[in-house]
């Protein structure tokens, strides 16, 4: 993608957007509701017309090659509707006619674990299937390049681990991925490289390694005091041995910190001298999360 650019009458949903996959590797667009990931990744697919910019897939573009590119590509969109009164294999069969080439439909079934509901109705299926099915249908031309829109969204624990290993085994047969989602640990787990989004733009870019190094802290504190009173200021926190950063979110005060065993007892330290009561105390390794708040000061499921 190349300078892309998409503008509707009330918000710019793409605005100058550059941004490269490399083959055999699965390139995630991070960021909340509304920041322009769907709108991206639907130019790239050929459904939506960009106001300015370019798109070059596998060495091909939507003008000139709009029905070669159809036959090397996947897609799974954020929703997909299919025919409820088909089975599986009847609906798997149907996409397989499409494509010049590709695995017979019983092997695409097998591949997304429905083997057990190959001749269930769609209509019956749970919302885990649903998404495995539509990954099949993705799947089943077998494509160079793979779309995943918002992929495991409104999925139970179960079926989104499910989602997460087939999509590591397509990395992992050299399929090449691009993959929207505002779930952090299937960002951290399935991508090799990160953008994040916000307001249409990229505002970060890198492997999640990189993206959380950038923070310059390993781990986060975060702590709520029972009567808070102005008991701390951001400046006396920030004074604390190993304290890199400081901000305050839902009532609670979150810690940047290089190294736990320093900046912990410090911590406490400080609540014992102020006689104030702790309300809670967590920490947990940075995350992708942290990287977006502290760039946007707004968390990446926020509306």
């Amino acid at each position: 993608m190349r300078n892309l650019r998409k503008v509707y009458p009330d918000v710019v949903a793409v605005d100058c957007v550059d941004l490269e996959a490399g083959r055999a590797e699965c390139l995630g667009l991070l960021g909340p509701n509304g920041a322009g990931k769907t709108t991206t990744i639907e130019i790239c697919e050929g459904l939506i017309v960009p106001d300015s910019g370019t798109v070059e897939l596998l060495g091909m573009t939507w003008q000139r090659d709009a029905a070669a590119l159809r036959q090397r590509i996947g897609i799974q969109l954020q929703e997909t509707q299919l025919s409820e009164k088909l089975t599986v294999t009847e609906t798997v069969t149907l996409f397989r006619s499409f494509y010049h080439r590709g695995p017979d439909a019983a092997e695409v079934v097998a591949l997304v674990q429905l083997d057990e509901k190959k001749h269930s109705r769609v209509g019956g299926l749970s919302g885990g299937q649903k998404q495995r099915l539509a990954m099949a249908c993705a799947l089943v031309g077998d494509p160079d390049l793979l779309f995943l829109d918002e992929p495991t969204t409104g999925l139970d624990p179960q079926a989104r681990r499910q989602v997460w290993d087939l999509v590591e085994r397509l990395k992992s047969a050299g399929r090449s991925i691009v993959l929207t989602t505002h779930n952090m640990d299937e960002a951290e787990r399935l991508c090799d490289d990160v953008a994040i989004m916000d307001h249409g733009r990229i505002i970060a870019r890198g492997s999640p390694r990189e993206l959380i190094a950038s923070l310059g802290a390993d781990h986060v504190v975060e702590f709520g005091l029972e009567k808070e009173n102005g008991a701390f200021t951001p400046d006396q926190l920030q004074t604390l041995d190993g304290v890199l950063g400081v901000r305050r979110e839902a009532g609670r005060f979150l810690l940047s910190v290089s190294e736990l065993r320093i900046s912990v007892p410090a911590l406490l330290d400080l609540v014992a001298r102020s006689r104030v009561e702790l309300s809670e105390l967590r920490t947990h390794s940075a995350t992708l999360e942290d990287v977006f708040v502290s760039m946007t000061g707004r968390r990446l499921r926020d509306e």
